[in-house]
């Protein structure tokens, strides 16, 4: 797989003058986004004050109000900025996944399917509503990959049947097939207890975890330290993590800088890696240009299709049987 430096190089070096095509629609956007906005929110600050001298607002108007002008804003948006994101993704990003690996199919619209998420058993949560975009699927050395961003969600009723939505997760899935077939199954979460309140408290905490299975405990306190290890097989899950694997795992928790998630079950390893966002997704108030935008891109993407290697799935450690 190509280096951090040579997909940038391919970045400057075959979709510049592309970029500085882009770059002119994205100025003329951003105008036209800004403008409307204005005129936006000066029509909704009227008809606001008109049903408020109205004396027509009810004890729900102001949150109805602020919900009413965010969603109506964000789809406005989404309208405004769909063709120029069509084309980014078009232009940039899969010219930037072909020069990765030919052998890696890209789809803008597609993503990882639900039932596929809800197999990682990463999120204890029951999932309601699922979106995503941005799939990638093809074969590294040997290894099957797939990802993309998604967006799980929970359903919530008040009492008084109000309807609300909660992120179970948003970010960067990816299910590689491993090689070997796991009898049981393994989860890796962040281990925000141990950090937050330290080795004895963290501890009873992470071995009260309800919603898990039995917790194991590993020999490496750097691992120990980022990480809480649940699993239906004490033995295996040691088998698994061998400290070869944990040191990999910890360099590429480091390398994301983001909450890591990650499960072996089946045949197959499952990553959540959270941004609380889309990662591909252009943005229209910053320039196309910027090395450090650049970066964000190609960082990404060789993060992602860069976990074969991270992890040396294609070195055939176990047969599967």
């Amino acid at each position: 797989m190509k280096s951090v430096s040579e997909l940038t190089d391919f970045y400057y070096r075959n979709l510049f003058a592309t970029l500085e095509e882009l770059e002119i629609q994205r100025k003329n956007l951003r105008y036209r986004i800004i403008i409307i906005g204005i005129f936006y929110t000066i029509i909704f600050m009227l008809l606001f004050s008109f049903i408020l001298t109205s004396n027509l607002a009810s004890g729900d108007f102001f949150a109805f109000a602020l919900f009413a002008y965010v969603g109506i804003g964000g789809l406005l948006y989404k309208f405004l900025t769909k063709d120029y994101t069509d084309e980014f993704k078009i232009k940039v990003i899969k010219p930037l996944i072909s020069a990765i690996d030919e052998k890696l199919n890209y789809t803008s619209s597609m993503y990882v399917a639900q039932r596929t998420f809800e197999r990682s058993e990463l999120f204890t949560a029951t999932v309601d509503r699922m979106s995503g975009n941005d799939h990638v699927k093809g074969i590294i050395g040997t290894t099957k990959i797939e990802f993309s961003d998604l967006h799980a969600e929970q359903r919530h009723k008040s009492s008084k049947g109000k309807e609300s939505w909660s992120t179970i997760f948003r970010g960067l899935f990816i299910v590689a097939e491993f090689n070997k077939n796991f009898i049981g199954k393994t989860v890796i979460l962040p281990d925000s207890a141990q950090n937050t309140f330290g080795d004895l408290i963290g501890g009873w905490l992470q071995s009260k975890n309800m919603g898990r299975d039995e917790l194991v405990k590993m020999d490496d306190n750097e691992f120990e330290k980022e990480f809480v290890v649940y699993s239906t097989d004490q033995i295996e899950a040691r088998y698994i993590l061998s400290p070869s694997l944990m040191q990999r795992l910890l360099t590429f928790q480091k390398r994301s800088k983001h909450p890591v998630y990650i499960s072996f079950i089946g045949d197959s390893i499952h990553m959540a890696i959270y941004y609380g966002k889309d990662l591909f997704e252009p943005s229209i108030f910053r320039s196309l240009l910027k090395y450090k935008i650049a970066m964000e891109y190609v960082s990404t993407l060789h993060l992602a299709i860069g976990i074969v290697d991270e992890l040396k799935l294609n070195k055939k450690i176990w047969s599967k049987r």
